[in-house]
Parts: C-alpha cells; structure tokens; sequence
C-alpha cells in the first residue's frame, strides 16, 4: 500500500500547543511538525514547545484523521 505524506502549514500560539498535542496525540499515526531543520513529534508538548513559535511550522503526517484535520484547518496560515 502506497501512502502520500501530507504537509500543511499552520501557526500557533502559546495557548494553541496543548489543543494541537492533544488532537495529535489521539492520531494513530506518526506526526513531525518542524522549522528549518528542527523537526520534532508532534505528540511532544515539550518539543512543540522548543520551536520557535513565531515562525509558520510545518506539520507533516502519513494518515487521516477528522479531528485532526479540523484542529489544522483552523490553525492554517492563509
């Protein structure tokens, strides 16, 4: 079975990390979300947290989950 990586842009803000490792860590699957080089599991609070938060992140994940997709979708950048 062949599966696409998806990657989508999102930023967040001090008072987002918890909501978006929440959404993530129900996911079955593998979830990176990174900047330059930095790329951590989005599953960890404390490696969300390292990013430097000001920047647009990339979330990059193998799988499909509605709520998931909800959380990104509203964390978007434009």
């Amino acid at each position: 079975m062949i599966t696409m990586k998806t990657q989508r842009n999102i930023r967040l803000d001090l008072e987002e990390v918890k909501d978006f490792v929440e959404a993530a860590s129900r996911c079955s699957f593998d979830i990176d979300i990174f900047y330059n080089r930095y790329v951590v599991d989005a599953k960890s609070i404390l490696g969300v947290y390292g990013l430097d938060l000001t920047k647009t992140l990339t979330v990059s994940y193998n799988g499909y989950d509605p709520h998931f997709e909800e959380v990104l979708t509203e964390l978007a950048v434009a």
